[in-house]
């Protein structure tokens, strides 16, 4: 007899592969950010797409405090759920809203090298940065978050990421860069700032590094880091097009239907 994890892994997987919603799956498994990790890490050795990426997680200081958790979490991105900005996104009603990063592209070398990550060294690792769009929601039918393990078991809770023009990095003051998403619709617009993420997106990206390597995770190309929402979590109360901005990063888009 398959173990019980092993069913729920299958049951999210599939639900995964197939775009299609599930029952809730046990609350043992999401209210310990340990047994959601367990769980995440598995649903992600069964799908056999390219991890392309990384995404942070719970990086809004304020939520991990309401949750009780001490830090955030990463999980794999595919190259599936990454798109060009412009691209639309279907949502479901289990689909939480939409956010606002800033994202790296990391050098593959970065797995050559067997230190600790730093605020100091994590710059050398980077040779792109990009504002990004997540729409992030779930594969249950399930709305909120009452444990950060929602989110971290259910791969991550990402629905698509949409990425927009990549510029050479160079080192910004990134603790207080201001943000924006727009509905073009209804012309409503939320504000935010790069220092809600983690303290800061540097800090977000050097604590997913130092995570993957802690797990031994490896890849053959350089891939991506998504470093947390600027701006929250903002539900998706009408579809249209949706523009997002970072100023001294760039703008990407995404019509939500």
């Amino acid at each position: 007899m398959k173990k019980e994890i092993e069913k729920i892994a299958d049951k999210l997987v599939n639900a995964y592969k197939k775009n299609k919603l599930i029952n809730p799956i046990p609350t043992k498994y999401i209210k310990n950010i340990k047994n959601a990790t367990s769980l995440r890490k598995l649903c992600e050795s069964k799908i056999k797409t390219k991890v392309v990426g990384f995404k942070a997680g719970g990086t809004a200081l304020p939520v991990l405090k309401k949750l009780k958790e001490k830090e955030p979490f990463y999980s794999a991105i595919f190259k599936n759920n990454v798109l060009k900005s412009g691209k639309s996104v279907k949502i479901n009603p289990s689909t939480l809203g939409i956010e606002v990063e800033v994202g790296y592209v990391i050098n593959k070398k970065f797995f050559d090298n067997r230190g600790m990550v730093t605020m100091k060294n994590v710059s050398k690792f980077i040779s792109h940065m990009m504002p990004c769009i997540e729409v992030v929601g779930y594969r249950q039918k399930k709305k909120g978050i009452k444990f950060l393990g929602d989110l971290a078991s259910d791969f991550g809770a990402n629905i698509k990421f949409v990425v927009g023009s990549k510029k050479k990095f160079k080192r910004l003051n990134i603790d207080n860069l201001k943000c924006s998403i727009k509905n073009v619709k209804t012309g409503d617009v939320i504000y935010g700032n790069t220092n809600t993420v983690y303290i800061n997106p540097l800090n977000s990206l050097r604590f997913v590094l130092n995570k993957m390597r802690k797990d031994k995770v490896k890849l053959n190309s350089n891939f991506f880091v998504f470093t947390g929402s600027a701006v929250g979590v903002v539900p998706l109360n009408n579809k249209g097009m949706y523009i997002a901005k970072i100023d001294k990063i760039g703008t990407v888009k995404s019509a939500i239907r």
